[in-house]
């Protein structure tokens, strides 16, 4: 069931993640909105939010609510199961919150068995169809549409991976900002990364670490960017509209 990519070069970005004696990179896929041609349109960014596992940071929920500012929510199995007073939240605001797929169980789309970042990876195409599908269906069990779009754990692939996610139907999210540094940033830098966001950025965050000093930051950004006018969209608001380092 091993796929590999007809084309490795336009496939994303060379990461240094991985270990010494693997033959094949991994790779981080970057996405960007495609320009406007009308100068005189504000600019759009996509803000998209990871919530793997844990808990809600509800300053960032309630910063997104009560500013009216949309977002794409790529969720895990686990964080549906611990999180049903957010997820309540997110459906009473359908035109806010697009959720999409971040696995069943939070492990990284790589068909080797490796360890990125302490955590270890799928290890086989069929575990990476596992987690894939088991998004899929936790979604679907808490009365979501049908998820259009995939990130893995820690947004590393392996390129055979994304062959594979492809073939089951699913669009790769990859991002421009790194908003967070995985939530582990300062407040300070968080915030200005965020506010750095041009048009078609998109950006990555999380809002599953309520404890950290990243999700105050990027409340922060947020605020600044919605001041100079930036116009939030979810990425399947801008379906058909992006570009992505993973295109064959």
């Amino acid at each position: 069931m091993r796929l590999l990519l007809k084309s490795m070069i336009a496939a994303g970005l060379l990461v240094s993640a991985v270990p010494a004696g693997h033959a094949v990179p991994l790779l981080e896929p970057t996405l960007r909105l495609k320009p406007h041609e009308d100068a005189a349109t504000p600019p759009r960014v996509a803000l998209t939010l990871d919530a793997c596992g844990g808990k809600t940071d509800n300053r960032i929920l309630s910063a997104l609510v009560e500013n009216r500012i949309p977002a794409t929510i790529f969720v895990t199995g686990i964080w549906l199961k611990r999180n049903a007073e957010a997820l309540e939240i997110m459906k009473a605001h359908p035109d806010l919150f697009e959720l999409e797929n971040h696995g069943g169980h939070h492990v990284p789309a790589v068909d080797t068995p490796r360890k990125i970042y302490g955590i270890s990876t799928a290890g086989s195409p069929d575990a990476v169809a596992a987690e894939v599908e088991d998004g899929a269906a936790a979604l679907a069990k808490n009365g979501q549409p049908a998820p259009k779009w995939f990130r893995g754990a820690t947004a590393l692939y392996s390129p055979s991976a994304i062959a594979l996610i492809r073939k089951l139907g699913f669009k790769i999210a990859g991002y421009s900002i790194n908003g967070d540094g995985g939530s582990l940033l300062s407040a300070k830098e968080t915030a200005r990364r965020v506010a750095a966001a041009k048009d078609g950025d998109v950006i990555i965050a999380h809002i599953n670490q309520p404890t950290h000093a990243a999700g105050e930051g990027l409340a922060k950004g947020l605020m600044e960017l919605k001041a100079k006018g930036v116009n939030f969209v979810r990425l399947d608001d801008a379906d058909g509209e992006g570009t992505d380092d993973t295109t064959d």
